[in-house]
C-alpha cells in the first residue's frame, strides 16, 4: 500500500501509549532470538517522573495506522545534554533523535521517519541520529549483524529488513558499534596470563571488588570514573545526579560483587569493569509479564543466577588512557571477572560491548583475549 494511506498520530493518551507499547511484541513475537521485554521496564522507559532522562529531554510518541490498525511506531526525541556536547563529538547543538522503530513494511517505516523528521524540524533541529532509544546509554543503534542470536542483557535486537528501510529513507552511517564475545571457561592467553602475574607484583595496583555494604559509595566511584573515561567519547552525555541514583537503584539486583571490579593506582580509584549476569536468558520465557508467577522465578533467579554475562561499562580515567598501565589493569580486571564468572555462575559465554568502532585500545584488548566480533549496531545521520 501506499503512504497515502498510513495515517500518522500522536500518542495523547493511555490507550494509545498501550498500542504504542503492544505493537513491538507482536511484530517481534515470530523471531525466535528477540527478547521481549518486560512491559513494566517499557512503561517506566516511556513515563516523565519515573525516568530521570525526561527531566532534560522532550520527545513525542507516535503510531501509524492503516485501515484503523496500528502498523507502526516511533518516538521523536530532543536531548537537551546531548545539544550541549562538542559537535566533534557526535551530538551538539540542532542534534535530534529518533527511536524505538517498529513497523510493519517500508511505507510505514518511511511515513513515520518523516513524521519525526518534522517534529524535529519544529522543535529547531537540523540534524538527526538515530536510532537511539532513548538515550545514548539505554540502547543506542540498529543491529546489522548478529540476529541469528538473543541479545545479552540490556542491547537491543531488530528485525533485519530495517536496514535497508531505514538507509532508503536517506540515512548514512555515522558510527558501528560492536560486541565481542568470548569462550570464558578455557584460561586467556600466556601472554594476558603473564601480563595479570606482573600485575599482581606491582604494589601500586590493587584492583578490589566493589562492596554491597558500600554500593553507594561505590557506584558513585564508578560513575565518576565513567564520566571522566568517556568525556571525549562520540556520542557521550553526561550523567545527571538523579540519573546515577535512578542508574544505581535498576542495576542494583543484577550486581554481583565478584563481577564488578574497581582499580586503584597508589590509592586512587583510576579504573573499573562492570559484568552483568545474562538476564535476558531468565525473562525471555516470560513474554513481558511478570504476574501472576513469574516475578518469583526472576527473584530465584537473581539469587544465584547460573548464567553468562556480559559487560556494557568499563573505563580507565584519561590521564591513563593509550598507557601500558592502562591496558594491564583492564587485563587484571577482565581475568578476575571471568574466574568469578566461571567458578560462581557457571558462565559459558562472555561479551564484551558495545565497543566504538573506532576505540583501537578496547579493540586490542578484545583482541588479544581470542573474542570474537559477534554483533554490530550503527547510528545514522541525517541533515534535516
Amino acid at each position: 500500500m501506499s503512504a497515502q494511506e498510513i495515517d500518522i498520530v500522536p500518542v495523547s493518551g493511555k490507550r494509545e501509549l498501550n498500542e504504542f507499547v503492544d505493537l513491538a511484541y507482536r511484530l517481534n513475537e515470530a523471531d525466535q532470538n528477540w527478547v521481549p521485554p518486560l512491559r513494566a521496564e517499557v512503561f517506566e522507559l516511556l513515563t516523565p517522573g519515573k525516568n530521570p532522562f525526561h527531566e532534560h529531554a522532550r520527545m513525542q510518541l507516535f503510531l501509524a495506522r492503516r485501515g484503523g490498525k496500528v502498523v507502526g511506531r516511533i518516538s521523536a526525541h530532543i536531548d537537551e545534554l546531548a545539544l550541549a556536547q562538542p559537535p566533534e563529538q557526535g551530538m551538539g547543538p540542532g542534534t535530534g533523535n529518533w527511536g524505538l522503530l517498529e513497523a510493519e513494511d517500508e511505507a510505514v517505516t518511511h511515513a513515520l521517519i518523516a513524521r519525526a523528521e518534522d517534529w524535529l524540524r519544529e522543535q529547531g533541529m537540523t540534524r538527526v541520529l538515530a536510532p537511539i532509544s532513548l538515550s545514548i546509554w539505554e540502547e543506542p543503534g540498529l543491529l546489522v549483524h548478529g540476529h541469528d542470536h538473543p541479545p545479552m542483557v540490556m542491547m537491543g535486537h531488530h528485525l533485519p529488513q530495517y536496514q535497508g528501510w531505514i538507509e532508503s529513507a536517506g540515512y548514512e552511517t555515522a558510527k558501528r558499534l560492536l560486541t565481542f564475545e568470548l569462550p570464558v571457561a578455557r584460561e586467556f592467553p600466556p601472554l594476558i596470563q603473564r601480563i595479570v602475574a606482573s600485575g599482581e607484583k606491582n604494589k601500586s595496583i590493587v584492583v578490589r571488588e566493589a562492596d554491597p555494604k558500600e554500593f553507594a559509595r561505590d557506584a558513585a566511584i564508578i560513575i565518576d570514573i565513567l564520566n571522566d573515561a568517556w568525556s571525549g567519547n562520540w556520542g557521550f552525555v553526561p550523567f545527571t545526579e538523579a540519573e546515577k541514583a535512578y542508574g544505581a537503584k535498576k542495576l542494583k539486583p543484577l550486581i554481583k560483587p565478584g563481577a564488578n571490579m574497581i582499580a586503584e593506582l597508589d590509592g586512587e580509584p583510576v579504573a573499573f569493569m562492570m559484568a552483568l549476569p545474562d538476564v535476558n536468558a531468565a525473562i525471555k520465557p516470560m513474554k513481558g509479564r511478570l504476574f501472576p508467577f513469574n516475578w518469583i522465578k526472576l527473584l530465584w533467579w537473581l539469587r544465584n543466577p547460573r548464567a553468562d554475562f556480559r559487560v556494557p561499562l568499563m573505563g580507565v580515567k584519561r590521564r591513563l588512557q593509550n598507557s601500558r598501565l592502562a591496558s594491564q589493569i583492564a587485563f587484571m580486571m577482565i581475568e578476575y571477572i571471568r574466574r568469578y564468572a566461571v567458578s560462581a555462575h557457571d558462565a559459558k559465554r562472555g561479551e564484551i560491548g558495545w565497543v566504538l568502532e573506532d576505540n583501537k585500545g578496547m579493540i586490542a584488548i578484545a583482541d588479544a583475549i581470542d573474542s570474537k566480533m559477534n554483533r554490530e549496531y550503527r547510528i545514522y545521520s541525517k541533515a534535516l
